[in-house]
């Protein structure tokens, strides 16, 4: 989710029996349904246990309001700080998070419509191969029932 996305979450957003997320004002104006994971549908659920009454945020602030964004990126910062992590900005968790989902071999598409991108080729700005991920690519075809022959060792294609 985007930073704003995230920060302006409410319950009556997140369903947790169908294990979603909708996000309703979107940067490009579309509404977008994200299926959670375990892992997020985990979260959700302890949030719910200590869920105040008083607002309906899901990661409300200490005063009850929606977290300010120069709080969260100051917070994030010392985090970072803390972790000995330098150069690495929230925005950058939407990289990462693409870019896992390619080097696992999620389609484009898909991750596309997780991010909630309009145009694949902003999609492609965000996933980013690293070497052992392309190597998978190429193995695949070591699997194939084939054998795969040279044109010197065999004649019959050169007289083709």
């Amino acid at each position: 989710m985007r930073q704003d996305e995230l920060l302006s979450l409410t319950w009556d957003r997140a369903d947790l029996f169908r294990k979603t997320i909708i996000i309703q004002e979107t940067k490009n104006g579309k509404p977008r349904t994200i299926p959670l994971n375990q892992i997020a549908l985990g979260i959700l659920m302890e949030k719910t246990k200590v869920r105040s009454l008083k607002c309906d945020f899901v990661f409300p602030s200490s005063a009850m309001t929606k977290i300010d964004r120069a709080n969260l990126i100051k917070s994030f910062n010392v985090v970072n700080e803390k972790a000995g992590i330098q150069n690495f900005r929230f925005h950058d968790l939407r990289h990462t998070f693409a870019t896992r989902l390619a080097q696992r071999g999620i389609d484009l598409y898909k991750i596309s419509k997780l991010l909630g991108h309009c145009d694949i080729h902003m999609t492609q700005r965000y996933a980013h191969h690293c070497p052992e991920s392309l190597r998978k690519g190429i193995e695949v075809l070591e699997k194939v029932d084939y054998v795969l022959t040279t044109v010197g060792g065999n004649k019959n294609v050169l007289q083709a």
